[in-house]
């Protein structure tokens, strides 16, 4: 990482950078990259969903600009087998001149290896021998473009999926939610009919009780009706 480029590496690395939109123009490449935030934006170029720009704060101040680099070094450069030690990251930060180039060299040379590894995974390699085209070299922008646009294929798959998973998840959840509400809405009207029925119930008892008492004022009416009848045939006896 230490090493000094030769003059043609120094053009191909500064060409290979003007391709890459970043959010500031390119002035002075020492000063340009002390702060970590346009070598976040580089990566997150080729691979979106490594970076999260919002944890790389633009800054003046050395404890921001260490801070940066350490956040790189943790969640991004660890994932391309890439580390920048803490003494070049402190030359880095002072804008100690000739110390960056090293590193966004090794960079390059990280991504074009990390962008080749993916694009072998995503496509058919006989693609090209089908075809009878030749597989561009891993270095050539045509290369980096076309592999990059692979990986964002990709993720934008994965993402549609996830969202696919997590839809049907979500469906799960309400339909077992649903079930839930059912059960429980079951189980009241179940109550309500049991209660309904006790109520029936203690009705029919009721009316049965009812029906027995006039049936014994039934009979005690012809008991009485009887004893009158008995009475008055012996008062006209008499």
């Amino acid at each position: 990482m230490d090493r000094k480029l030769n003059e043609e590496e120094l053009q191909h690395l500064f060409a290979w950078i003007d391709r890459i939109p970043l959010s500031r123009p390119k002035r002075n490449i020492t000063r340009d990259f002390s702060d970590g935030v346009m070598a976040a934006e580089v990566v997150k170029y080729f691979f979106p969903k490594m970076v999260d720009l919002h944890n790389y704060i633009p800054a003046n101040s050395t404890q921001q600009k260490l801070s940066n680099w350490s956040v790189l070094n943790r969640k991004v450069f660890s994932k391309l087998d890439f580390n920048v030690p803490e003494e070049t990251v402190r030359r880095i930060v002072l804008s100690t001149a000739g110390v960056i180039v090293p590193v966004l060299s090794t960079l390059r040379e990280r991504l074009e290896k990390r962008l080749e590894h993916t694009k072998d995974d995503i496509m058919d390699l006989d693609y090209y021998d089908t075809r009878n085209q030749e597989k561009p070299h891993a270095g050539t922008e045509m290369y980096q473009t076309e592999a990059r646009l692979q990986v964002q294929l990709a993720e934008m798959k994965k993402d549609e999926m996830n969202r696919q998973k997590n839809g049907k998840m979500q469906h799960m959840q309400f339909s077992s939610h649903m079930d839930y509400t059912f059960q429980q809405l079951l189980q009241e009207k179940e109550q309500t009919i049991s209660t309904l029925q006790e109520t029936v119930e203690i009705l029919q008892m009721k009316v049965n009780r009812l029906e027995h008492l006039l049936h014994l004022k039934d009979l005690r009416i012809e008991d009485l009706t009887q004893h009158l009848e008995t009475y008055r045939g012996k008062g006209n006896m008499l």
